[in-house]
């Protein structure tokens, strides 16, 4: 459905502390009130509400935190931290039953250690150097996944690593029961947009099934007049819309056929409730234009979107989307289409027929019309710029057979070259940690051509995500070799065949 609110509003995480009885009701109202400033401090610098629990010091309410946790829909992780020591083996139960994500943070109440004032009743209260220790041992002897964060809550370090772990557990929660509408099927012939759908609903909780092109065209046709009067004003509004689309020139009907697509296509995922979906070029039935435009602008606003029936960089779209609400930027379907190889300055060139997203950039972008050979249908309409310079990530999610492997690659978005005779929306970008490297990598790694570019989310998100999923990912960045990366994926195929 459209964002009509932040997707990230009605979330929660539990902050939860553990002690223990043997230090006395004094020092465990301290704990409280200590604990309870630590959890106040993350709320007001992080994303998601943080919601402060009662002090845990045994074992049965170690397990009752975790099992309420597991039942209510909003919570979408919990946070531990051992203000004093705080006996593992109370945590086995609790840990065993906690079915949400776990960041185990490291801190302490006080950033500056009063050293002329330490005594011991200061070191029996402020414990978290020796108590964490404790915990993260049961943690690891549990085998249970965390992201771990060190650090006092003032530091902005902290606060970004913890904000990250956030925004990847909102991306897990709205993954889960999410759904997604494939029009038609994915294009003939074409491997890696292939891939298992249970695994997808088991391992990520989304449900992904087909619906005919035809129930689209239908819904696109009986689009009212009005509203498509409405819509395209506000096209004419927004962008910088070229003469042959305005309202009485020779091409205005193109233009209204590219809003009742927008309208038709809208409306059907509002009914569905879906907030993801493919098309095919090779199956449109009665639609005379490949959704272009419409794609852009529901992509922009937060829907996944996945070309030639790739549901999978689909997920990857919406989730992107989620884990980035309230960062400037965007997301969107990219594709690796072309190069410069000139040495030294490589660039990837990359774009899609017409759909990539106008979040991309904060320029004002052209409406356009303009042929499309593939796919044997009317012009069709779209959006044209090119993406903003500036830091960003591509993505792509991989049926490796016996498992979902996530590859990212931190990249360098770079103002665009004058491309004057290529009308869709663009980007070019440098590769981290050089051209060689990174697509060495990236085909060692069996990742995809089409992915998600974000340039409002780094790669520690996306490792946040792949840690409470158990999905793999594999990284391509600053300080990647082509030897330590092949390595790494044989460690990774090796571990896979192990456990599988």
């Amino acid at each position: 459905m459209a964002e009509t609110t932040n997707p990230l509003d009605g979330y929660e995480v539990w902050f939860l502390t553990g002690s223990q009885g043997l230090y006395g009701e004094e020092t465990l109202r301290q704990v409280a009130e200590q604990s309870q400033a630590i959890a106040s401090q993350l709320d007001a610098a992080t994303p998601v509400k943080v919601v402060w629990k009662p002090v845990l010091t045994d074992s049965s309410s170690i397990r009752r935190a975790a099992l309420e946790a597991n039942a209510d829909d909003n919570v979408i992780g919990v946070s531990a931290w051992m203000h004093t020591f705080s006996p593992a083996k109370m945590w086995i139960a609790g840990l065993d039953a906690l079915q949400k994500p776990l960041l185990h943070l490291h801190t302490q109440a006080h950033a500056q250690a009063p050293w002329d004032e330490i005594d011991f009743d200061f070191m029996n209260l402020n414990q978290a150097a020796h108590g964490d220790r404790e915990f993260g041992y049961i943690v690891s002897r549990l085998d249970v996944a965390r992201t771990t964060v060190s650090g006092h809550v003032s530091d902005p370090r902290v606060q970004a690593e913890v904000s990250a772990w956030q925004r990847a557990a909102a991306g897990r929660a709205a993954l889960a029961g999410m759904k997604l509408a494939r029009f038609g099927d994915n294009m003939r012939n074409v491997a890696v947009t292939e891939g298992d759908k249970v695994e997808a609903q088991r391992r990520l909780g989304v449900e992904v099934n087909t619906w005919g092109v035809t129930e689209l065209a239908d819904a696109v046709h009986a689009v009212a007049d009005a509203d498509i009067d409405a819509l395209v004003a506000e096209y004419v509004s927004l962008y910088d819309v070229a003469p042959e689309l305005l309202p009485g020139a020779d091409r205005h009907e193109s233009l209204r056929y590219g809003a009742a697509i927008e309208l038709g296509l809208r409306s059907f995922l509002e009914s569905g409730g879906f907030h993801a979906f493919t098309t095919n070029f090779e199956d449109l039935g009665e639609l005379r234009q490949l959704p272009g435009l419409a794609v852009q602008r529901l992509m922009a606003e937060g829907y996944g979107f996945g070309a030639e029936g790739d549901w999978k960089t689909a997920i990857l779209v919406r989730l992107a989307h989620v884990m980035g609400t309230g960062l400037a930027g965007g997301e969107s379907l990219m594709e690796d289409y072309t190069y410069d190889l000139t040495p030294g300055s490589e660039l990837i060139l990359g774009a899609h027929m017409l759909e990539v997203a106008p979040s991309l950039t904060a320029s004002k972008p052209k409406l356009e019309i303009h042929p499309l050979d593939i796919g044997d249908k009317d012009d069709p309409v779209r959006l044209v710029f090119a993406a903003d310079a500036g830091p960003g990530l591509v993505v792509a999610l991989s049926d490796m057979g016996d498992r979902l492997r996530l590859t990212a690659n931190t990249v360098d978005i770079v103002e665009s070259p004058a491309l004057p005779k290529l009308p869709v929306g663009h980007a070019v970008w440098s590769p981290k940690p050089d051209f060689a490297t990174s697509t060495t990598c990236w085909l060692h790694a069996g990742a995809a051509h089409h992915t998600v570019m974000t340039n409002r989310i780094g790669v520690d998100v996306f490792r946040a995500f792949a840690t409470m999923t158990g999905i793999e990912l594999v990284e391509i960045g600053e300080g990647t070799t082509v030897p330590g990366f092949l390595n790494e994926l044989r460690y990774n195929d090796a571990i896979a065949k192990l456990t599988r």
